[in-house]
């Protein structure tokens, strides 16, 4: 019996496999940089991480319509349903479409509409946590915010941040992280990824309630402690970290020393398509690094955004299983 999966961190616009990203593509109008699906594929060879988020730019601009971001979050949960995932929450980036002149309503009613038809053909529950990213002005960022709370009955639970560490302080980003609080939603933000530590330190002073990636906390033991102090759940992407170059192999990656250190962690794809993984393979690389299924789903029961009573579900699924 396969053990059931949970995973918090995946990328929507980064789980279109090429062939499909091609197919929008010209559905749209939208030329991506290569024509193929094996020039696709080599885009996606990152030297490190800013080459990273620069071909995901140019990439997953095709996505344009309803139909396209409704598309993309039923055809991921097919896949990871197929790998024993019972719950996922996935990410969506608003801020770059509308500023390609993609209507709000589109991204938000596309997404969720696929919400619902993903339960309906795959058995997956589905909930959303849009990102901003650093360098977002700070007023489109509230508006990502406000149409986030907006759509929290129809299955938006958090907000998060994603990009470059490097690219602006996370505390630019605490009036828009303050509005989706006061309309209940979580703060999961990255962080620990491309930057040290010390992007760990600053993102805590945010009260997140969980952490993406978080991985570099291990190059200081005081931020450690708090990770663990605090019970903070930390997404972590193995084969992810080892794409963009934020550790150099997977033989050093720092799970095994944040699961010593007593820090829960869950096991996701991040980017799937783009770095060539599935939940399937991130699983046997974690049980490698000394991270069991079982206490993976804990990990992702304990930080799920969800509510009380699709955490109750989930709680369920496990409990008859050795």
């Amino acid at each position: 019996m396969t053990f059931p999966k949970i995973e918090l961190h995946v990328h929507l616009e980064g789980a279109v496999p090429p062939a499909t990203l091609l197919e929008i593509a010209r559905r749209n109008d939208q030329p991506l940089p290569a024509d193929t699906v094996e020039g696709v594929r080599e885009l996606y060879e990152f030297t490190d991480f800013a080459k990273f988020v620069k071909v995901w730019i140019l990439t997953t601009n095709c996505l344009r319509t309803a139909a396209d971001f409704r598309q993309i979050v039923v055809d991921y949960a097919a896949v990871a349903a197929e790998q024993g995932a019972v719950y996922l929450e996935a990410i969506f980036s608003p801020g770059e479409r509308v500023q390609r002149g993609v209507a709000w309503e589109d991204l938000f009613e596309g997404y969720t509409d696929g919400i619902a038809e993903a339960r309906d053909r795959h058995g997956v529950i589905v909930r959303l946590t849009p990102d901003l990213y650093r360098g977002m002005a700070a007023e489109l960022a509230e508006d990502v915010a406000r149409w986030s709370v907006r759509y929290g009955d129809r299955g938006i639970v958090g907000l998060g941040l994603g990009g470059d560490e490097r690219a602006s302080s996370a505390l630019d980003y605490r009036r828009a992280f303050q509005i989706a609080r006061d309309g209940g939603l979580a703060v999961v933000p990255h962080a620990g990824e491309s930057a040290g530590a010390e992007s760990v330190r600053e993102i805590l002073t945010l009260d997140p309630d969980r952490l993406r990636h978080g991985i570099r906390a291990v190059e200081d033991p005081s931020v450690l402690r708090e990770l663990v102090d605090r019970g903070l759940v930390l997404d972590v992407c193995p084969t992810s970290n080892l794409r963009t170059r934020s550790v150099p192999s997977l033989a050093e990656h720092p799970l095994p020393a944040l699961l010593a250190a007593g820090v829960r962690c869950t096991v996701n794809t991040d980017d799937p398509a783009m770095f060539n993984t599935d939940i399937a393979q991130e699983h046997r690389i974690a049980a490698d690094l000394g991270l069991s299924a079982r206490a993976a789903y804990e990990a992702g029961l304990a930080g799920a955004a969800c509510d009380d009573k699709t955490r109750s579900e989930l709680t369920v699924k496990i409990r008859d299983i050795g």
